[in-house]
């Protein structure tokens, strides 16, 4: 079974839906530079209080700091594996990447790219929920969430993301083309992209991801 996993593509492309569905059928511990970026804000630490400020208008927080926050939770979480959910989001972040599981001799297995379109992406983010305790997703059209905002895991509050603004998303959608749409050609070159269609519903999206994890 593949252990080693990164999850790619746009805002609003399923990466979080589908990280959440692998860690709880698999077992994979999941993270994200977001994830742990809001439990450092949470926490009213001086580093979550300043990237907050950065996301909250589109910006993306510098490459040296989610690269130690990453390094740091695979110290504590990756002796079993992880799925990165959205990392990393540049080549210097790809880079970095390979040489701490190089340190750790833990090379990636899967590099996982979920293609959408634009309108996709618009749909999802104008109903996107996150369960600001677990990070769970969902929108607002599921489970009649609209009428009760819990999360069903852990009874957290689901919210909209400060981010998920329209002007914001626009600016996001900017930084992913310029920044991370090249990272496919670098996972291409080592085998480890695979491509699948994330437009589709979330079921028949993970069925593809579980054939990928569970191939020898």
């Amino acid at each position: 079974m593949k252990k080693r996993l990164v999850l790619l593509g746009a805002p609003g492309s399923g990466k979080g839906t589908q990280a959440e569905m692998i860690t709880r059928h698999f077992g994979i511990p999941v993270t994200s530079p977001g994830a742990i970026l809001r439990r450092e804000k949470d926490l009213g630490t001086p580093l979550g209080l300043e990237t907050a400020e950065i996301t909250q208008h589109g910006g993306l927080v510098p490459d040296a700091t989610i690269v130690k926050l990453i390094e740091d939770w695979l110290r504590l979480h990756g002796a079993h594996g992880f799925v990165f959910d959205g990392f990393p989001r540049t080549a210097p972040q790809a880079e970095s990447l390979n040489e701490i599981l190089a340190r750790h001799r833990t090379p990636l297995d899967l590099a996982i790219w979920l293609d959408v379109s634009e309108q996709t992406v618009a749909d999802r983010i104008a109903g996107r929920l996150q369960c600001r305790s677990c990070g769970f997703v969902t929108s607002v059209t599921s489970g009649n969430f609209s009428e009760r905002p819990v999360c069903p895991y852990c009874e957290g509050p689901l919210v909209r993301r400060n981010d998920d603004d329209a002007s914001v998303l626009q600016t996001r959608l900017k930084e992913y083309h310029a920044k991370t749409e090249p990272l496919a050609k670098f996972y291409d070159k080592s085998g480890a992209l695979h491509r699948i269609d994330g437009n589709r519903d979330r079921e028949t999206v993970f069925k593809d991801i579980s054939r990928l994890i569970e191939s020898k």
